[in-house]
């Protein structure tokens, strides 16, 4: 059996996998990314808050905090680059008592020794003004101007893309079983799949533990698997927050949250709830009336009645507290990037810049990739029809007359969208894979609507029977048979 041989192996296709894999690209080395699911950003990026966190609340000296406040900074840059939504909308922690008060003068004050720009205290007259729904017993607010939203999945689809425009390879549903080495190569095993590499960066996020024990090793903290569900309301709703809006944190972190999307809606949540398993997704009733509960304590007004959808990711929060990045203690060359718990999707572009700093210094030779390709595919085309203004739209038909054809109206997504997504560097071949690309299926009606469509061009595309097209995953046929 013939084994395609790496220079680099990344094990993990969420965010931090997708960060390095992009840093990675810029240089004349030779990567893959093997990924248990079937797309990019198949497990906790797919479902999180979408805050680029400012870096007020990881503790002073941890490398959390650094690399918080030096992701933050990043992001906005490499958005613009790679045609990625981005928003520095800013966020308010906000106060009720004295007490409160005195803990945002403690997360200003560590806030200020991260390096975070621009914080500040305010009072209730300009919080009442910067965010006129919020509640009026709110007397406080810790004002942090550099915090972001961005869309965690795009991101993710824009750095692998760019990646693979690029030269990386990818290799889904390939859940690593084993992992051998011979002292120069590393073989990393699914069943008969198998690739091999002389540096292996371990980010299989809530699966850290487990990949490093394939290699004999255990880490120095275990990885608690954290549930946190969400509500998605109409972009209606819109006026319920232009900041991204907390409570001040308890010990059980952050709390529920209400802030803007990228996208025009309101997201509320997450819960943090402890889970047996890794895998457990599931949104409870006692869940979303937790949720639901602290969301009418930043805004008593809001209108829950106007959620289009609810779910819940996993986070792995790590039992040390901070993120662990480092070569392993008894392997040389294998890379742990594990504990990427909140904020990691702020830090993700400085833990790419981390992780491709060990890997010089373990030895990796980095030469300039000559031909190297910035934008997110080879013609920079990533603009969804609604995003084009008169202009381009017209162009747009002109070039393809399926840009004329609405799919989605509630999104206002069309063929065109839909068929780009389906042939982009990494290309969508399910429904919800073309959803996440497009927004096709996003909006008030879920789907309803447009989902046949979508599933007819898929089938036309790929050239299968409508019975074949799945909606997530290998074992999600959309329809079971035909009838007439």
């Amino acid at each position: 059996m013939s084994i395609t041989s790496y220079d680099v192996v990344i094990i993990g296709a969420g965010i931090s996998g997708a960060m390095v894999a992009y840093q990675l690209a810029k240089y004349d080395v030779r990567v893959a990314v093997v990924e248990a699911g079937i797309d990019v950003a198949s497990s906790s990026t797919r479902a999180n808050s979408a805050i680029v966190h400012a870096g007020y609340d990881a503790k002073e000296g941890t490398l959390k905090a650094k690399l918080n406040v030096r992701g933050c900074e990043m992001m906005e840059e490499i958005a613009k680059q790679l045609g990625v939504h981005y928003s520095r909308c800013g966020s308010l922690v906000i106060g009720f008592t004295e007490q409160d008060l005195k803990h945002l003068k403690l997360l200003m004050a560590r806030g200020e020794v991260n390096g975070v720009p621009n914080l500040e205290i305010i009072d209730g007259k300009r919080l009442h003004e910067m965010e006129p729904r919020v509640s009026p017993d709110a007397k406080y607010a810790l004002w942090a101007p550099s915090a972001g939203i961005v869309c965690p999945y795009d991101l993710a689809y824009a750095l692998c893309e760019n990646a693979a425009t690029n030269g990386t390879d990818f290799y889904f549903e390939f859940k690593a079983s084993k992992i051998d080495y011979d002292g120069e190569y590393y073989t990393v095993m699914d069943g008969k799949k198998r690739v091999r590499g002389k540096y292996i960066v371990n980010a299989a996020g809530l699966f850290v533990d487990e990949i490093a024990g394939m290699v004999g090793e255990k880490l120095p903290f275990d990885i608690i698997p954290r549930r946190g569900e969400y509500m998605l309301l109409d972009k209606a709703e819109r006026k319920t927050a232009s900041h991204t809006i907390f409570v001040t944190p308890s010990e059980k972190g952050k709390g529920i949250l209400i802030s803007p999307t990228v996208d025009g809606n309101i997201i509320v949540g997450p819960n943090a709830n402890i889970v047996e398993s890794k895998m457990d997704t599931s949104v409870t009733e006692e869940g979303l009336e937790e949720i639901a509960e602290g969301a009418k304590i930043i805004v008593p007004s809001i209108n829950l009645d106007a959620t289009i959808t609810t779910f819940a990711g996993v986070r792995a929060t790590p039992t040390n507290g901070d993120f662990y990045i480092q070569e392993s203690n008894k392997f040389k060359n294998f890379i742990h990037v594990a504990g990427i718990e909140s904020p990691g999707l702020a830090s993700s572009p400085a833990i790419g810049e981390y992780v491709l700093d060990i890997l010089k210094n373990c030895g990796l030779e980095l030469r300039e990739n000559e031909e190297y390709i910035p934008t997110r595919t080879k013609d920079g085309n990533c603009k969804l029809f609604y995003e084009m203004d008169e202009k381009e739209r017209v162009e747009a038909i002109k070039q393809d007359q399926r840009y004329a054809k609405v799919v989605c109206r509630c999104e206002m997504v069309t063929e065109g969208d839909i068929v780009n997504a389906i042939r982009r560097p990494i290309p969508a071949h399910t429904i919800d894979m073309v959803k996440r690309r497009t927004r096709a299926g996003m909006g008030r009606c879920q789907g309803n609507y447009c989902r046949a469509r979508i599933a007819e061009l898929i089938a036309d595309e790929y050239n299968i029977q409508l019975t074949e097209v799945k909606k997530f995953a290998s074992n999600s046929n959309l329809l079971l048979r035909k009838t007439k």
